[in-house]
């Protein structure tokens, strides 16, 4: 009796997977979309601002799309590498690792105003002496993460072009605070002499009051860089990328689309758009494990 129960609990599984009446849990589980964010913000903010883009995927695609954040932005990259991410928010230097690294494709990127580009910033206290790199020699310093674009890839160019010399050869002291925020409050917190950050992250606390111009003084900004891309894994089949890419692209026609700065609407791009950072990349002889920590 329980051997013939058996196989009628067996029989009705699989004439319900093929018919495609399958149970909840396992039909989610196969169609889940997974957003990677690299920690540009700390977590909850991060997850705050691209909200309203995860449901309105969600949505358009019929399909459920989660988030998943990472304290580094080497992990976001090695969830993609294993197929646990699908679609990422990567900064122009984290793409180009993923692209190397997991297949990563760019295909939009966030414009603000008229603007698909963005800054790199040194930034110190309000009443520091400081006036130039050079004054930084010997100094302590934090960046933001080793494959962050403007928060290490940016500076150092910024750093070697101005001394001769790499970061860790000038600095007294190089740490990595993780997150742009976080860089930028090392600095009003006086933990550093000096921050490398971005003009949207900057510009973004000012407004809240989590720092001000005499807590937190620009030293110096760099010349504009490629937009942070939205990505999707090469490797997914193309009806699903074509469907987030077109979802993405005309986002804004329904809905107050939401990224990393004041966005307006995505617009599409591609890796060519990102040699610049190759170059930057080749020019400072830096090897993938030195920006994979």
């Amino acid at each position: 009796m329980k051997a013939r129960t058996t196989y009628v609990i067996l029989f009705v599984i699989l004439v319900a997977a093929f018919s495609g009446i399958v149970p909840r849990a396992w039909a989610q589980s196969k169609s889940d979309l997974v957003m990677g964010l690299i920690p540009a913000e700390n977590n909850e903010e991060i997850r705050k601002t691209f909200e309203p883009m995860r449901a309105y995927l969600e949505k358009k695609l019929n399909r459920h799309v989660k988030m998943y954040t990472a304290t580094d932005y080497s992990s976001i990259i090695e969830a993609m590498k294993k197929k646990r991410v699908d679609i990422a928010f990567f900064g122009p230097l984290s793409y180009v690792l993923a692209e190397q690294e997991a297949g990563a494709e760019a295909f939009a990127v966030g414009v603000e105003g008229n603007r698909k580009t963005y800054k790199s910033l040194f930034v110190v206290p309000g009443n520091s002496p400081i006036k130039s790199i050079q004054d930084l020699q010997g100094k302590s310093v934090a960046f933001v993460d080793p494959a962050s674009t403007s928060g290490s890839l940016v500076p150092s160019y910024l750093v070697k072009k101005a001394t001769g010399k790499m970061p860790q050869e000038y600095f007294g002291k190089l740490t990595y605070a993780g997150s742009h925020d976080a860089s930028e409050l090392a600095v009003k917190n006086r933990s550093v002499d000096a921050a490398a950050d971005n003009d949207i992250t900057y510009a973004s606390m000012i407004q809240k009051g989590l720092i001000t111009p005499q807590t937190n003084r620009v030293l110096i900004e760099s010349d504009p860089i490629p937009g942070s891309p939205l990505v999707y894994r090469k490797d997914l089949d193309p009806a699903t990328k074509a469907a987030i890419r077109n979802a993405i692209l005309t986002a804004h026609n329904e809905i107050k689309v939401t990224g990393y700065g004041k966005i307006t609407r995505y617009d599409a791009t591609s890796s060519a758009d990102y040699q610049v950072v190759r170059d930057m990349v080749k020019e400072l002889g830096l090897r993938k494990e030195q920006m994979l920590q």
